[in-house]
């Protein structure tokens, strides 16, 4: 099943997804990086940041990915991306209170940093139900009559 929600056939979704991944993942490594390798604050300014645009950034991938959400019609499928939504929604609320946390708690708490690496955690999950949902579902796959067949040994 293509995706409705596509530039020249090709899906949105998964052309923003990398945004909020790499941008909370570079937060974490920004935490890290804070609180063992330096002190230098600009550290813990850039996870702040970069958890912010995270979050705008997985909002806006959210928008074509409802859309392709609610064009699944396969049960299985749907059931799929059912958690697959649960789980990215749960992910962007500990981002949320992580970013309120960073700005009523002291720079270097442990707090938004232990939230941080359950978020990655559970987007990792929910990353993997993605891929599921394109690889074995073939949700956002353009079917066509004229693409090739297995080749012949």
């Amino acid at each position: 099943m293509s995706s409705p929600a596509s530039i020249a056939k090709h899906p949105i979704h998964p052309m923003i997804v990398p945004l909020p991944i790499g941008l909370w993942i570079f937060s974490l490594i920004c935490d890290v990086i804070y609180r063992t390798a330096s002190d230098n604050s600009v550290w813990d300014e850039m996870a702040f940041y970069s958890l912010l645009v995270g979050i705008g950034g997985a909002l806006l991938a959210a928008i074509p990915g409802f859309i392709d959400f609610l064009s699944i019609a396969d049960p299985r499928a749907k059931r799929v991306a059912v958690t697959h939504l649960i789980l990215n929604l749960v992910v962007v609320a500990l981002y949320a209170v992580n970013a309120w946390l960073r700005t009523e708690s002291p720079a270097g708490s442990s707090t938004p940093l232990l939230l941080s690496i359950v978020a990655i955690l559970i987007l990792s999950v929910s990353g993997w139900l993605g891929g599921e949902l394109v690889y074995r579902h073939g949700v956002g796959i353009e079917r066509s009559s004229t693409a090739p067949g297995p080749r012949a040994p």
